[in-house]
């Protein structure tokens, strides 16, 4: 018992005889199997540290989030891969119908600063819009 102070992982062994195709599968080592398991915690340790840069998840934040979609959509930030810039006026009017829609739907739930938020951001983007058109 000299691991009495760390936690025990739970593991889920595939113990059938036979693989999806109806082949006899072939037993893996050991030594595979537990370079498997130590990925899984690696990555599990990785989702943990990438949680505590995200932003808290509430209303304002989702509409930022939203928002800045439709930036993007409007060429104004580059795509983080080609770092090129692209209009897309379809996907940046269905961004703000998506606003628009989550203003409807949330019509007498929300506090004065989350309404005033999103009606500035849907006036702004929709200004920006007619621009663009």
């Amino acid at each position: 018992m000299g691991e009495d102070t760390k936690e025990k992982d739970f593991v889920v062994k595939d113990k059938r005889t036979f693989d999806e195709s109806g082949e006899v599968r072939q037993a893996e080592p050991k030594e595979a199997e537990e370079k498997k398991i130590t990925g899984e915690k690696q990555t599990e340790k990785s989702a943990a540290e990438e949680d505590k840069f995200l932003p808290e998840i509430n209303f304002s934040n989702f509409v930022f989030s939203l928002s800045t979609t439709a930036i993007y959509h409007f060429g104004d930030l580059p795509d983080p891969v080609s770092e090129k810039t692209e209009k897309n006026l379809p996907a940046a009017k269905q961004t703000i119908d998506i606003l628009d829609m989550l203003k409807e739907k949330t019509e007498g739930n929300l506090d004065d600063k989350e309404k005033e938020l999103i009606d500035g951001v849907l006036f702004e983007l929709r200004m920006r819009y007619v621009k663009e058109k």
